[in-house]
């Protein structure tokens, strides 16, 4: 699916990004990268793609800015910066719902490592407008447990089998989880899904989930 390059303006910054819109489009996801990686991930990149498949539009674009980003590779501090994740990933929301491409499309989430603890806080804090959200290798311990128990939209969490400190911490969190929520497992698989079909599966679990949740376009 063609996407073409746009500039999100949040409170504070303008960020990068790719919006791959279409007619008949039943949703849009925004994603929120995971530490260290950009609106270039082609983990979120297949991901993506197989939601544009499934009729769902994406919003692929950059958390920092490249003088942070910069900054970041030095630092590495402000991939860990919940507070101002939360408030690009908000701003995206907020940007998407004002947009006349996007205006009056349901919006989803889709976080990846830290970028799921950002994904979840803003649904927490957007909650009449994000209506789904799904985490993959997730930290939703970093949203804080204030925030968890203020999710209503229904949640999807992805786990590698593996990656056993983190899927821990999913365990934990869906317990706080206010809204509907699953842990979908993935077997023999760690913490980038770099196994053989593992990003594969979480590409399918994602979009079933989306799909259920926001709906199926008219075929």
């Amino acid at each position: 699916m063609p996407a073409h390059d746009v500039t999100v303006q949040t409170s504070d910054a303008q960020l990068e990004g790719q919006l791959a819109m279409f007619s008949r489009a039943t949703a849009v996801v925004a994603f929120a990268h995971g530490s260290g990686s950009s609106r270039h991930s082609p983990r979120n990149k297949a991901v993506a793609d197989e939601l544009n498949r499934s009729g769902i539009a994406t919003l692929l674009f950059d958390l920092l800015t490249p003088q942070e980003e910069s900054v970041d590779n030095v630092t590495a501090q402000q991939r860990f910066d919940i507070d101002l994740l939360t408030t690009r990933l908000t701003g995206a929301v907020d940007w998407l719902a004002d947009n006349k491409d996007t205006e009056e499309t349901p919006i989803g989430l889709f976080g990846a490592s830290t970028g799921a603890a950002a994904a979840l806080r803003t649904a927490a804090e957007r909650p009449d407008v994000v209506q789904a959200v799904v985490s993959r290798g997730g930290r939703p311990d970093l949203a804080g447990t204030t925030a968890l128990q203020e999710v209503h939209a229904p949640t999807l969490l992805i786990v590698g089998e593996r990656d056993t400190a983190v899927l821990g911490m999913n365990e934990e969190a869906a317990d706080r989880l206010e809204g509907p929520n699953r842990i979908h497992i993935v077997p023999r698989a760690t913490h980038l899904f770099e196994e053989i079909g593992a990003m594969e599966e979480v590409a399918s679990a994602a979009s079933e989930w989306f799909v259920k949740i926001l709906g199926e376009r008219e075929r």
